[in-house]
């Protein structure tokens, strides 16, 4: 979302003993100190979308994965220049410790947002948001240092890392696990800092993130005027590249079931923007594109493959949630925390959780709000709308023992006269 995090200190000091020396452990030598974590983000996913996703897939009386799980806080969320903060920074606290202007990513803090400008095209046309203009970083308090993440401390250590989105890979969420710069849009060069021994690759990353699963190919490739209107003005292409530097290069959802677990992997499976909404690679059966439950699960073999026994850092996004929600479409943004929550369950079913912490968190909350006393609907079904459905407010009537059924005009439809 461009427009909720506050730095967790608490946050941060959790996950960073969990990928060090798990010192939090050292005096109780019956724990099994943690050598993995699992750091799952449900993008605009606040409480209300949780019980409306909740109702939606199981019902009221049911439980997501994420409601099974041990413990349970919230958080405040703000940046360092607003009330309400976008993804950016609110990603950038959770990895970094530090807070951010809105559109900073993953910078100490004080860094100024410098948003991109349009390149020119061969073709005489422009190009929107090409070419970065952030300051050269640590040249003035207000262009900024990099800020250590926790995926670069755990690769630090010996770790494998990972990182998977419905989003694209160069999106705010990803991108401030991996990369560090002044404003989120300028995603061309965030892409070249995920590229091992590349111009502009982030050191920090070592011999490279070991997995990396998301959407927006075109940031990655040449622009071509037919084949990659918006691709890239430099001429790279950071698929051959990730190839020269030993990675499996996946296009399709087949592509991936055919890679091996030792080896690096980058996958990114839309040409341009992001991943289809789950509900629409349901509906239209759309072959190429993994689930988050399956780039989930290939991610944590891969990783487990790749760490020797070190452990590993994954981060997994359920991007689309906020995007449906900012477009208003309640089906979509519930089925997108459905299809997160799978994922979720999918980690729970093939780690071992006494050498493996999960986190579930949100970045930020979202338009979604419970209104007047709702009658219950139950879990949605081919048969039963569910919550999807019109919205009934019971009232009980003091005459009759009567219910009434008053829809969002505030009329009267129907009564209902109890037995």
């Amino acid at each position: 979302m461009k427009h909720t995090l506050k730095t967790i200190p608490y946050m941060m000091l959790l996950l960073t003993a969990s990928i060090s020396s798990s010192a939090l452990y050292a005096a109780d030598t019956t724990v099994t100190p943690t050598k993995s974590v699992i750091f799952f983000l449900g993008d605009g996913m606040g409480p209300t979308t949780v019980t409306a996703s909740r109702i939606y897939a199981v019902g009221e009386n049911g439980k997501l994965a994420m409601d099974r799980m041990k413990h349970a806080a919230r958080i405040k969320t703000y940046s360092e220049d607003g009330q309400t903060t976008d993804s950016a920074p609110s990603m950038g606290a959770y990895m970094t410790g530090q807070k951010n202007k809105n559109e900073v990513i993953a910078m100490t803090t004080g860094t100024v947002a410098v948003e991109p400008e349009e390149g020119k095209l061969p073709n005489g046309k422009s190009l929107a948001k090409a070419i970065n203009r952030c300051p050269e970083q640590g040249s003035s308090m207000v262009a900024g240092m990099p800020a250590l993440s926790i995926l670069e401390l755990a690769k630090k250590q010996g770790k494998a890392v990972g990182v998977v989105t419905t989003t694209e890979l160069t999106h705010a969420t990803p991108a401030a696990t991996y990369a560090h710069i002044c404003h989120r849009d300028a995603q061309y060069d965030i892409a070249l800092q995920a590229v091992p021994k590349g111009k502009a690759y982030n050191p920090n990353l070592l011999d490279g993130i070991n997995v990396l699963m998301g959407g927006g190919l075109n940031h990655w490739t040449p622009y071509d005027a037919v084949s990659n209107p918006k691709g890239r003005l430099d001429g790279r292409d950071l698929l051959a590249e990730f190839k020269q530097q030993g990675y499996q290069t996946v296009l399709s959802q087949s592509d991936l079931a055919q890679t091996v677990n030792t080896q690096k992997i980058f996958g990114v499976f839309s040409t341009q923007s992001h991943l289809n909404f789950d509900l629409d690679r349901l509906k239209k059966n759309i072959e190429t594109e993994p689930s988050l439950a399956a780039m989930t699960s290939k991610a944590i073999d891969a990783l487990q493959a790749q760490s020797h026994g070190q452990g590993y850092f994954l981060m997994v996004e359920g991007g689309r949630i906020d995007h449906a929600l900012h477009a208003n479409n309640a089906k979509r943004a519930l089925q997108e925390t459905k299809a997160f929550n799978d994922a979720i369950q999918t980690a729970l079913d093939k780690v071992d959780l006494s050498n493996t912490l999960i986190v579930v968190t949100a970045d930020h909350d979202h338009v979604m709000t419970f209104n007047g006393y709702a009658a219950r609907t139950g879990q949605t079904t081919e048969t039963n709308p569910g919550i999807l459905g019109l919205s009934y407010d019971y009232n009980i009537a003091k005459e009759q023992n009567a219910y009434s059924k008053v829809l969002a005009d505030g009329q009267v439809h129907n009564p209902v006269i109890l037995p």
